[in-house]
């Protein structure tokens, strides 16, 4: 059974941060966007593209120093895409208490050796919280096409 879920740690560095001391906002989607493919990968067994990001809310600063958690987790799977939900937290890494700076659910599809969308294996919430969170990330999910359309919509 392929694992559904990956953690990244590692320490908030000075290269990270902006003029202010806090990481950069792209810096922390490039987190995301890592963290999301390894999980990907991993699920299954392919190599996986970005196709959206949603939910993105910055709730804290991450400053340099801090230890970060990125945690990326299977949350919901169609038939070549799956749905990751990502939480970021950071804190200080004495004490090892962790705060939410932002989650998000990242959705990627795994792709062939020539470029094209392949199967994925299903993924089945078992957990309360784990059903909780696929509802969500299908939600998110909903909104990225509903966004997607009302861009086509709109073009001039």
């Amino acid at each position: 059974m392929p694992s559904s879920s990956v953690i990244f740690r590692f320490l908030a560095e000075p290269t990270d941060v902006n003029f202010g001391g806090k990481v950069h906002g792209g810096v922390v989607m490039k987190w995301i966007d890592q963290a999301g493919y390894a999980c990907a990968a991993g699920w299954s067994g392919h190599y996986c593209v970005t196709v959206s990001v949603a939910g993105v809310k910055f709730q804290r600063p991450i400053l340099v120093g801090q230890i970060v958690e990125v945690e990326a987790k299977i949350a919901h799977t169609g038939k070549t895409s799956m749905q990751i939900f990502i939480q970021v937290r950071c804190g200080d890494p004495k004490t090892g208490n962790l705060v939410e700076t932002n989650h998000c659910v990242i959705s990627f599809i795994a792709m062939d050796e020539t470029g094209y969308p392949v199967a994925v294996p299903a993924y089945t919430a078992q957990s309360d919280e784990d059903k909780k969170i696929e509802n969500y990330a299908i939600k998110m999910k909903e909104i990225a096409i509903e966004t997607e359309t009302l861009l086509h919509k709109t073009e001039p």
